[in-house]
């Protein structure tokens, strides 16, 4: 294990220089980058109040599942210094101020804050949400933490961020969809925006992980595949409201946004499809014996969870989740 983690460092290293140089190709320069204040009624106009109403008027439309699962990512997005801290520790980031994969994770991070504070923010105006509710919540998931799975490992974390920003992307994707649907354009506009940050988030780490096949690829063939044996979990999977135990209300809100087509189990495996395009699976060349065994497992994989995901029922069970108001 010494050896593995060892020669994972030097991997890090390597594409280091590579990451440097396109880091700018992924990330949006700060001083031009769009800002939650861009998108939400500024409180120093005269028409604030006026704005205020017209949001409050258009949160009304949504219905009970999108404002649950609405809800469901802001708290996820806002437990950032859970994924911060996870991404410190992968094995070739130090805290070092010079260490390139550090400066990415803190770049990395300043984008990913201005999600949850868009959205919070949004939510606190909507006169739709019990704040206080959602706060406790989110502490909980922040002091909770979360087990992915991915260990130390730089293989495995990135195999598991570049299918999980592809997975926002797809949620607020489809939120968006829906709340121009049904009348809110100004909170489709805020989750169109967010959504397009995870795309480039999502090409950057598919971007690293290519340059990690390119170098280890039997090592990599196996966390990809130890990482899909194990499923990716979602980050809120330790989501709960008060008074519930650690976890509870994670499959309340994956419910909703099964209901609503915002996530679901073929999102799943069509993501593990575009992975295992992106990264030429089927037809990487020089593997020995253990790297052919994942990669067989990894190619006949999708046709099983299709299978599966084609058996499951729609849930129909509502909640009511103590977040929402009215």
């Amino acid at each position: 294990m010494k050896f593995f983690a060892e020669q994972r460092r030097e991997v890090m290293m390597h594409i280091e220089k590579y990451m440097l140089e396109k880091m700018w190709d992924f990330l949006k320069p700060i001083d031009e980058n769009w800002q939650p204040s861009d998108l939400l009624p500024d409180s120093t106009r005269d028409s604030f109040f006026t704005e205020i109403k017209e949001l409050q008027e258009s949160a009304k439309g949504l219905s009970y599942d999108l404002v649950a699962v609405l809800i469901g990512d802001t708290i996820t997005e806002e437990a950032l210094p859970t994924y911060e801290s996870w991404l410190t520790m992968v094995d070739g980031v130090d805290m070092s101020e010079d260490n390139g994969w550090m400066k990415w994770t803190r770049h990395w991070t300043a984008e990913e804050n201005r999600h949850g504070d868009l959205l919070n923010k949004y939510l606190y105006l909507s006169g739709r949400v019990d704040m206080r509710a959602m706060e406790v919540s989110t502490q909980y998931l922040i002091a909770d933490g979360f087990d992915i799975g991915t260990g130390t490992d730089p293989y495995r974390n990135f195999i598991y961020t570049s299918f999980q920003e592809l997975a926002t992307n797809v949620s607020h994707r489809r939120v968006a969809a829906l709340c121009k649907k049904e009348g809110d354009n100004l909170l489709a506009k805020m989750c169109g925006v967010i959504a397009a940050d995870e795309a480039r988030h999502a090409k950057a780490y598919k971007h690293f992980m290519t340059k990690i096949f390119e170098v280890d690829p039997n090592e990599a063939m196996v966390a990809f595949e130890d990482m899909m044996r194990q499923k990716i979990v979602m980050p809120a999977h330790f989501l709960r409201e008060v008074g519930l135990k650690i976890g509870q209300t994670f499959g309340h809100f994956t419910d909703a946004a099964q209901r609503l087509g915002v996530y679901t189990a073929l999102d799943y495996v069509d993501i593990m499809k575009s992975l295992i395009e992106e990264w030429h699976i089927e037809s990487m060349p020089d593997l020995n014996e253990a790297g052919e065994k994942a990669r067989d497992y990894i190619m006949a994989l999708p046709d099983r969870l299709v299978r599966v995901a084609e058996r499951m029922k729609n849930p129909g069970l509502e909640y009511k989740f103590s977040w929402i108001a009215v």
